[in-house]
């Protein structure tokens, strides 16, 4: 087992202390920077960087970035939530490790969405109800994994499902 355990810290944004989300770092026992490359390639990470070793993943409309000594989650709604995803990354960590021999490594990361593909697929009314100023802002958070398609509360079924199904190929279920 290479990594035992974190310490977790939960905060509101300081840029924004109105923030309905919280974010959350957890600070590994261990660095897991030798089997960052194993683990992308088990889980396809959307960004890989070699220096310093890092990998983010977008999963179910957040970003789950692993450092070396830590683990940064975005955009939660609380702790409890931040202990699901750490627990399921804890395990993927070590189980990548354990199976490194039967694992090609990977330095590359995966496709990332579109911009314009999301906000062709908006009302592009600009309403501001999702929180965001304009559609094309909105569009930016759903491709940073801040926000997801069914946050835009007028957004018709039809694009709906069709905004789910594109956004699907770069998440992570957990």
């Amino acid at each position: 087992m290479l990594l035992t355990g974190y310490r977790k810290e939960i905060f509101r944004p300081e840029c924004n202390p109105n923030f309905v989300s919280v974010h959350c770092v957890a600070h590994l026992n261990e660095d897991v920077s030798e089997a960052v490359p194993y683990l992308n390639a088990v889980l396809g990470g959307s960004e890989y960087i070699d220096e310093p070793r890092s990998v983010t993943f977008r999963a179910h409309g957040k970003l789950l970035t692993v450092h070396a000594d830590r683990i940064a989650i975005n955009a939660l709604n609380d702790g409890s939530e931040a202990d699901k995803i750490l627990k399921w990354l804890v395990r993927e960590i070590n189980e990548a490790w354990e199976r490194r021999d039967s694992i090609m490594p990977s330095f590359e990361g995966l496709p990332k969405p579109g911009m314009l593909q999301v906000l062709r697929g908006l009302p592009k009314t600009n309403c501001r109800e999702c929180g965001e100023p304009t559609c094309m802002v909105f569009a930016v958070a759903v491709t940073e994994g801040a926000k997801e398609p069914k946050d835009c509360p007028t957004l018709d079924r039809e694009n709906g499902l069709a905004l789910e199904d594109y956004m699907a190929q770069f998440n992570l279920d957990i």
